[in-house]
Order: C-alpha cells, then sequence, then structure tokens
C-alpha cells in the first residue's frame, strides 16, 4: 500500500471498544481499550449488550486515542478497521464509524482481518522490543481461536494447525467457570492456579491428537469429572490445585504442538499473540522453544486496535467511496 504518516485504527470484534494512531512505521501513538466490566454478570459476551455499549463507546474512545497521540483526524492518512471475524452486530458498530470518520474526510479504508491483526501485533516497534519480521512460527490462542501459523510475509499467513473443537481461551474461561470463577476466566484462574499444586492433578493434554492440531474438549469433560467425583465440599477446598492442574494442561498442550511444529518446519524463530498469550505461566513456557521468542506486551496479546493499524499497513486500502457498501464477517475469510 501507499505510504502513510497516521493511521487510525478501530476494533470492536468481541467485548472491548478499541481506537489507536499508528505511525506507518509501526510506532505506537496511543492505544486506547476500553474493556465493558458488564458481561460478568451473565457468565460471557452477550452480542447484543455488547453492540449497545460500543455504540456509545466508540466516538469517545476515538477521541480519546486521537488525544493521546497530539493528533486530529486532520493528521490521519488513513483509517483502518476490523471487519472480521468477530460478533456480527459490534464489528457494525466498529465498520459504521470507520466509514463515517473516513468519509467525512474522503480517506482511504483498510478493511483488517481480526486474526492477521493478531499476527500483526508482532510487527510493531514496542518499548524494548524491536519488530519482528518474517518468516516465523506464530501461535494464535485466544477466547475465539487456536491456531499454528507460518507466517512467510506481512500480508499474510498459512495455518499449520488448528483447535479441533474449543479454543484454549474458552477452555480456560469455561474451566474457570466451573470453579466459580467470574468472567473472563484468564486472570481470574491465573491467580487461583498460583497459590496451587500443578501436579495434584493429571489433566489430558491430547496427546493423541495427532499432528499441529488442539483440543481443548476432553479437558473441559475431565475437569467437569473431577469436580463432580471429587464433591462440592472438597473441590472447593482443592480449587487452586484444581486450577494450577488445569491451567498446567492447557500450557502444555500448546508447548507440545509448537515444539512440534519448530521441529517440523524447521523455523527458529517464534511469536505469539491472542488473549491467552496473556497468561503469565505460558509465556514463561514458550519463553526458550526457540533461538529468538518474540511475545508482546499483553496490552498487544489481548484485542486491541493497535494491531489492527499494523496489519493495515500492508492491507490494500480503498479509495472513498469504494468502502461505502463494506460489510462484516462473523467468521474468518480464511479457512483455518
Amino acid at each position: 500500500m501507499t505510504a502513510v504518516d497516521l493511521i487510525l485504527a478501530i476494533e470492536t470484534s468481541c467485548d472491548d471498544t478499541c481506537a489507536a494512531v499508528v505511525t506507518g512505521a509501526g510506532e505506537i501513538r496511543s492505544n486506547i481499550i476500553s474493556s465493558q466490566g458488564v458481561h460478568d454478570r451473565y457468565g460471557g459476551v452477550v452480542p447484543e449488550v455488547a453492540s449497545r455499549h460500543h455504540l456509545e463507546l466508540a466516538t469517545p474512545v476515538v477521541d480519546d486515542a486521537l488525544a493521546q497521540a497530539g493528533a486530529t483526524l486532520e493528521d490521519i492518512d488513513l483509517v483502518a478497521v476490523t471487519a472480521g471475524p468477530g460478533l456480527v452486530g459490534a464489528l457494525l458498530v466498529g465498520i459504521a464509524t470507520a466509514k463515517g470518520i473516513a468519509a467525512a474526510r474522503g480517506l482511504p479504508l483498510a478493511a483488517v482481518d481480526h486474526l492477521q491483526g493478531h499476527v500483526a501485533a508482532n510487527f510493531l516497534q514496542t518499548e524494548n522490543e524491536e519488530p519482528l519480521d518474517p518468516p516465523f512460527l506464530c501461535l494464535i490462542a485466544s477466547g475465539g481461536h487456536t491456531f499454528l501459523a507460518r507466517v512467510e510475509d506481512h500480508a499474510g499467513f498459512t495455518v499449520l494447525g488448528q483447535t479441533l473443537d474449543d479454543a484454549a481461551g474458552e477452555a480456560i474461561d469455561k474451566g474457570a467457570r466451573l470453579l466459580g470463577l467470574p468472567f473472563p476466566g484468564g486472570p481470574h484462574l491465573e491467580r487461583l492456579a498460583a497459590e496451587g499444586d500443578p501436579k495434584a492433578f493429571d489433566f489430558p493434554t491430547s496427546k493423541n491428537v495427532t499432528g499441529l492440531d488442539f483440543s481443548f474438549a476432553g479437558l473441559k469433560t475431565a475437569l467437569l469429572y473431577k469436580v463432580r467425583d471429587l464433591g462440592e465440599e472438597e473441590a472447593h477446598a482443592r480449587r487452586a490445585d484444581l486450577a494450577a492442574a488445569y491451567q498446567r494442561a492447557i500450557v502444555e498442550q500448546l508447548a507440545q504442538r509448537v515444539q512440534r511444529a519448530l521441529r517440523d518446519t524447521g523455523l527458529e524463530r517464534l511469536a505469539i499473540g491472542g488473549g491467552v498469550a496473556a497468561n503469565g505461566p505460558l509465556r514463561e513456557r514458550l519463553s526458550s522453544l526457540a533461538p529468538t521468542v518474540k511475545i508482546p506486551p499483553r496490552t498487544l496479546c489481548t484485542d486491541n486496535a493497535a494491531m489492527i493499524a499494523s496489519a493495515a499497513r500492508y492491507t490494500e486500502a480503498v479509495a472513498f467511496p469504494g468502502y461505502l457498501d463494506l460489510e462484516v464477517h462473523a467468521t474468518g475469510q480464511r479457512a483455518l
């Protein structure tokens, strides 16, 4: 795409309303993430509720991103937005906001794939690390997706293995719920697990699944049965051990598949992304698996707009008015 100075990006694929200003060179000027914080009462994200909150938050979040970057809309050269995959209602709010901003000034618009955004988080400049350029192996693990990809260039990736059932993040949330922890489960499960013995229970890591694919459905069932067999009182007393062993099984399965992929591909550089990549034990476990390991800051692992801006640098932008009929997609454009 044509070189740009400043990109304004918007991300509303799930329940976080995000906006960022990023330079064409990948420097983050601002990265605002507004977590709605209302879905814990339901035990999961309610799409209609998420959409309504995006409507309320989109404009203030964009204003905050511009203000923090010391910029105005007059300074923006390109508008970028997540077009999918995600919750359709939530995506539509982001798309409508981006179209309005871009059309008002006749700016080009880049429609970005959310998963490409997670990969492209590794192309950003951060305070402590330089961008990681392809080729490399990338693990993306989030609430909706878990896959391993070979990244050969900045504009795309090739899926090498994927989950056969549930995503790692979903398994974490469901496991946390079984243990009586609030939503979202990741941070709560990690804190509880820190107090327990990860070897107290032997939960499965899907060793029978060959190749580079993942499976977490059996793990969730194993935790359900263990909690039932222990009984309510004993299960509550041993919650920390259950959490530690359950988290360990998820981390080990991810690490085992990464090790296989590094061996099979011969790649010597590894990057990670997605909300599960914010998990401390996983970050520690993966940090020594390859000669070069790129682990983005936690704010760039969970959903954010800076990663969307990063991907937009390598996405073909559409000139006004060509994007006015742009639609969203609930599932990925590539076959995962």
